[in-house]
């Protein structure tokens, strides 16, 4: 299942699934899970370089990431483990200047986050090697000050409960990723930074490593207000 970033169809990402991340950026607490998508042409494997529209003020989420392991449709919480590939880490970027327009208007955050490089992902992790997916820290790093710090053990919406809300509307493939949500802490990545995530053990054992650098990006879009 390493190859799920070249095999995957989709990235299906959770928002507001941290009480203290809805606090911060004055959402509301959903009541339901709520899920956009990504696209796959926006990964970008650790050791890569981000790229950072012109005039796009982007943001770091640092999140558990799960891959799918079989096609399953209305899939129980139950039965939902046996959906669950592996794990692995990620940071689902977001132009926060373009999301908030969009959002002002009522309109779809799909560019917002799905520019190339705006999906950072870290390596397979077989779901063996994680006891519990629900007792993991997730940290993000920039220039080696630490921004995000937080525990799995925060969702709102558990992996099971994702799974089954994800797949009553929409079935669920071979090599899809769910992205579970992010942490506090959320904040801007400039030209320059060099940027180092880890999904840790809740006794500190790494698990894995998720290292990238952001650029201004050279051509293509450019946010204007």
């Amino acid at each position: 299942m390493a190859s799920f970033i070249r095999n995957g169809k989709k990235i299906v990402a959770i928002g507001r699934n941290y009480a203290e991340h809805i606090k911060e950026l004055n959402n509301t607490a959903p009541k339901e899970p709520f899920f956009f998508l990504k696209p796959t042409s926006s990964y970008l494997p650790s050791g890569g370089v981000l790229e950072i529209p012109q005039g796009v003020v982007a943001h770091h989420e640092v999140e558990l990431g799960l891959v799918i392991a079989k096609p399953g449709r209305n899939i129980s919480q139950d039965n939902a483990e046996s959906y669950i590939a592996g794990y692995t880490l990620a940071v689902d970027m977001t132009a926060r200047n373009l999301q908030d327009k969009v959002k002002k208007s009522g309109l779809p955050w799909s560019a917002a986050k799905g520019f190339d490089t705006f999906t950072p992902i870290g390596p397979f992790i077989p779901k063996s090697s994680i006891s519990d997916p629900h007792d993991l820290k997730l940290t993000l790093k920039i220039n080696g000050v630490t921004k995000q710090d937080g525990t799995t053990a925060d969702m709102i919406f558990r992996i099971p409960r994702l799974i089954e809300h994800i797949s009553s509307i929409m079935t669920l493939e071979e090599n899809d990723l769910i992205l579970t949500g992010t942490p506090s802490g959320v904040g801007p990545i400039v030209s320059g930074d060099k940027i180092e995530c880890e999904l840790a053990n809740a006794d500190g054992s790494s698990l894995a490593k998720l290292e990238f650098e952001a650029v201004s990006r050279e051509g293509g879009y450019a946010f204007t207000d």
